[in-house]
């Protein structure tokens, strides 16, 4: 049976995103996480307290990851300068190549993806204010690890205080390490690339990448364990949170710029679908073509022949 709507309270259409009005909302997002980085520095004994904390934690659950990692990539060159590299800069990078391409070709995809790594990045700097943690690359020299990024500078644009360019490590929060947002970036252009690639490289792709990223901030003495774990919960709840983030940006839009309500002339019937229209005194499409099939002529209808008109005989 069709159904019934009234004007002006249809479904409206979902607002068309433009570049121009992206743009500035992710580098606005970027802008407050760098900015909370730098705010969120926190007391340097307490976090060398949280990472002393977590190494305790590792070690209860007898989990090791980091030494042999760094080991590794300190005695092999050729595994340390790509890692430095890559924990430098592919975040940089990848990510945002990730956004550009849904936004191009997935759009119908990208409202949501874009929401679900917005919402997990400021959980991430949430995390950065209430728990600074010293990195295992500035722990003291005692508890085995070697920073590689200031152990192969000369290799690379970064200085030997952090992956910061030379010259601009102090202008940056080197106790933010948990959570790894380096690991849940990651995880997050796995999933797109996963899901929407559409092609097997694609698909191995979106599985080397964070796996790849895990083991790269872990061996480059960046990240703990825990902290990559921590990571992919951030993103775990970031997803969770993305469908009520995404409904209260359409109510506060819907509130600020609320959309005029199409104006009908006169007090008409109700629409039906497929383009029919009920007359004056009948309760549902095609009630005249019933009446019609009930033995009424239509060219003897009243409203058709007029008053006084002659009766016909059959």
């Amino acid at each position: 049976m069709p159904q019934t709507e009234t004007p002006g309270t249809g479904v409206l259409p979902r607002t068309r995103l433009r570049w121009w009005t992206e743009l500035p909302l992710i580098l606005l997002v970027y802008g407050c996480y760098s900015a909370g980085r730098l705010l969120a520095r926190g007391d340097v004994s307490s976090a060398v307290d949280h990472g002393l904390a977590i190494l305790r934690i590792e070690k209860a659950l007898s989990l090791n990851a980091e030494h042999p990692l760094n080991r590794l990539f300190t005695r092999e060159p050729w595994l340390g300068v790509p890692a430095d590299f890559w924990y430098a800069s592919l975040h940089y990078l990848v990510t945002p190549a990730v956004l550009v391409w849904l936004f191009r070709t997935r759009a119908e995809h990208y409202r949501r993806a874009r929401t679900w790594l917005m919402a997990s990045t400021f959980i991430g700097l949430i995390g950065f204010t209430l728990l600074p943690t010293c990195p295992p690359r500035l722990l003291s020299a005692g508890h085995g690890f070697v920073d590689t990024m200031a152990h192969y500078s000369s290799y690379g644009w970064w200085g030997g205080e952090a992956s910061a360019p030379r010259g601009m490590g102090g202008m940056t929060n080197q106790y933010a390490a948990m959570p790894s947002l380096h690991v849940g970036w990651a995880l997050w252009c796995g999933v797109m690339l996963w899901r929407y690639g559409g092609t097997r490289v694609a698909k191995i792709l979106g599985v080397l990448y964070p796996l790849g990223t895990a083991l790269v901030v872990m061996g480059t003495a960046n990240h703990y364990f825990l902290d990559a774990v921590a990571g992919i919960a951030v993103m775990g709840v970031g997803l969770l949170l993305a469908p009520r983030v995404t409904r209260a940006a359409d109510l506060v839009r819907t509130r600020l710029f609320p959309r005029p309500t199409p104006v009908t002339e006169g007090t008409g019937s109700p629409i039906v679908s497929a383009g029919c229209q009920t007359s004056a005194g009948e309760r549902i499409p095609r009630q005249r073509e019933s009446r019609l099939d009930a033995g009424a002529e239509p060219d003897a209808s009243p409203s058709d022949a007029g008053e006084g008109a002659p009766a016909t005989a059959r």
